[in-house]
């Protein structure tokens, strides 16, 4: 990164983390799930509570196989007649396929709406304030809580996430809506920034994205969301035998951890970790972070290396484990 480059993503940053700062997300897959038995059936489908998800409320989950393996990653956020599956990018091919074959007699309609559907992401201390001056309507405050809200005229979603530090929503609308609520955004003060800066922010939030940092390699506790994404309560669903045994053991063998570089060089997805010239660990995400001034990587670290404050090494450079979200400058 060029010094050009960084003095861009800091202005950025600052609106992330002192205003309100936007980003487009582009191609984020919404499937959309009707038919009464809509919530029996994606329960017994994922890892967390969706039979008593009501309308309004949301949920984070993983969909696991039969293996108990991660086939899927998403929120869940509940209307009065659906239910919006909303994930990353170029994940309806299989998730639609993966739930379908295992419709018998449910009542139950899948649509996959990403190509009909823009979303953008609004993030800082003063969007919630912003929503409100130009909907007329007080944003959600708990997480994954939503509601209908009108931007400019246009029908549309607001989420609650932490998909970054701080205020953050998602904005789902019509893709035809999409540049006239981007226009309202700015003209209300709102900065537009770029992907390099939400990326950076997402990796200080210790958030994972499937088809980066999640793979079907992956089982549900690498992640280290148990408490976001997993009930052990809930009771039966695909893939639960293997998720509650690990429960019972109390551990895997890697999980997701944060890793900071020393120097200016962000490393590669992919690039190994060691510890006594054993490898221990492998980069999934990295970014220059602002906050640290330094580079920042989400990675799989096996345990007894993965707590923080622990030394790694790399081709890159010298390198030790922190604790995620970031929660000091």
């Amino acid at each position: 990164m060029n010094d050009a480059d960084r003095s861009a993503m800091l202005t950025d940053y600052d609106a992330l983390t002192r205003g309100v700062g936007f980003a487009l997300l582009d191609g984020r897959t919404q499937i959309e799930v009707r038919g009464a038995d809509r919530a029996s059936f994606l329960h017994g489908m994922c890892t967390n509570d969706v039979k008593n998800l009501t309308p309004g409320r949301g949920r984070e989950a993983f969909f696991t196989n039969v293996q108990g393996k991660t086939i899927g990653h998403a929120y869940l956020f509940a209307a009065a007649d659906a239910i919006c599956i909303d994930t990353t990018p170029g994940q309806a091919a299989a998730l639609v396929p993966a739930l379908d074959r295992y419709i018998i007699r449910e009542k139950i309609e899948l649509y996959d709406r990403t190509t009909e559907r823009g979303e953008l992401l609004i993030a800082g201390p003063s969007a919630a304030a912003l929503l409100e001056q130009v909907s007329g309507q007080k944003p959600p405050s708990e997480r994954l809580d939503h509601t209908a809200i009108a931007l400019g005229g246009k029908s549309a979603s607001l989420r609650r996430v932490d998909f970054v530090a701080g205020g953050c929503f998602f904005v789902a609308c019509a893709a035809a809506d999409l540049d006239a609520v981007v226009e309202l955004l700015e003209s209300a003060g709102a900065k537009r920034i770029a992907d390099a800066t939400l990326d950076a922010a997402r990796i200080e939030q210790g958030t994972p994205l499937f088809g980066r940092d999640i793979s079907p390699d992956n089982l549900p506790q690498e992640l280290a969301r148990d408490a976001l994404a997993i009930s052990f309560t809930k009771g039966c669903y695909l893939g639960q035998e293997t998720v509650a045994r690990i429960d019972a053991l109390g551990h895997v063998n890697r999980y997701l951890a944060g890793v900071r570089f020393e120097g200016d060089r962000v490393p590669p997805p992919g690039t190994p970790l060691f510890a006594a010239d054993k490898q221990v660990g492998e980069i999934t995400s990295a970014a220059f972070s602002p906050r640290l001034k330094a580079p920042l990587a989400l990675a799989f670290v096996r345990r007894g290396h993965h707590q923080q404050g622990t030394r790694l090494q790399s081709t890159i450079a010298v390198a030790e484990t922190v604790a995620l979200p970031l929660t000091t400058a």
